[in-house]
This record gives structure tokens, sequence and C-alpha cells, in this order.
């Protein structure tokens, strides 16, 4: 989504996380952690969604995206950091069960994505965007699996400002539709 922003060609790979493809040799050659996604940009090679999204930013994209003062980039930052803790330990691990059939407690996962899912309301209730009042890489950290999150049996009936930030982001020019993503309204 980071690269379709940036305006950036590239070419994708895809890993059937079902069929376990994350664990051929050529792929386990890029990433030891088996996980998705890997960047190859030339020879440099970047495992990590939020590490991928910063890189990216710095390289390619304007300072808007990443900025060098450090409250801005602590305000992005705490949301980077929630994306890879709350959203995945709860959202993404709440998929990951139903559909994947990992064994986790689904119970856990699902306290955690209440837990994240509170946090985003009350924060989208005043804000259009998670940081800076403006669209970041905070937005796009935390967009995917917060859209996915129905596919864990999570309903988003009574958070109407999570659904109306969906919107603004599914509307933004360079959106980039993934597997199950534009949210199903």
């Amino acid at each position: 989504m980071m690269l379709a922003f940036l305006g950036l060609e590239y070419k994708r790979i895809d890993i059937d996380l079902r069929r376990n493809d994350q664990m051929n040799p050529d792929f386990i050659s890029l990433n030891r952690l088996h996980k998705v996604p890997v960047l190859v940009d030339d020879e440099f090679v970047i495992r990590d969604s939020a590490a991928i999204m910063i890189y990216l930013a710095r390289k390619y994209g304007k300072p808007e995206w990443y900025p060098v003062s450090p409250a801005e980039m602590a305000e992005i930052q705490q949301w980077l950091s929630f994306s890879v803790n709350e959203v995945f330990n709860g959202l993404a691990m709440s998929r990951a069960i139903v559909i994947f059939n990992r064994d986790f407690d689904l119970k856990l996962a699902h306290a955690l994505t209440d837990i994240a899912l509170d946090l985003l309301e009350f924060r989208l209730k005043d804000h259009d965007w998670l940081a800076l009042d403006r669209f970041t890489l905070a937005d796009i950290a935390c967009y995917p699996y917060a859209a996915l999150v129905h596919e864990g049996g999570i309903s988003l009936e009574e958070f109407s400002s999570i659904r109306s930030w969906f919107k603004r982001i599914e509307s933004l020019p360079r959106y980039a539709a993934m597997p199950g993503l534009p949210y199903p309204y």
C-alpha cells in the first residue's frame, strides 16, 4: 500500500500463507522469521511492515511521511508501535486464528482487539487521521488489519469513527486495494 501511495513501480510476489509459502527456502533466504512482507530494493532486503514503510518514506517519499521533528516523529511512531503490538496481537491474530486456523487463544485475541478498537475509535472520534491531523504512515500501518477485522469474527457496527476513517483512506488518490480490502460496508 505504501508503494502505491508513493507512486512507485514494483513487482509483487504473492506468498500464500495457507500453503505455507513462507517456509519455502527461497523465501527463508530473505526472511528467516518466515513472515511477510519483505522488501527487496536493489540489493537491500528489509523485513517488517513498519521498517519497510519508514525506509520507503525516507528514501522515496517527502518529509511529511515521516518527519524529522522529534514530536512529529514520536506521534507517528506511537501508532507504528501500536500497529505491531495491539493491532497485530488483537486484530491480526483474531483473523489468523479464524482464517488460517492458527493455534492461539481466540478469547485473548478478541480481548486485545477490543482494546485496540476502543483506542482507534477514541482517537478518530475527534480527528480525521491517527497522527499529525493528516494522512501518515500511522494510518497506513493500522488500516489493513483494522479493515479486515470482520474476517476475525469482529463487528465494527458500533465503531462509526473507524468506518468513516476507512472511507477517507479508501478515497485517497493512489489507494490500492488488497485482498479483502476495501472494507465491505
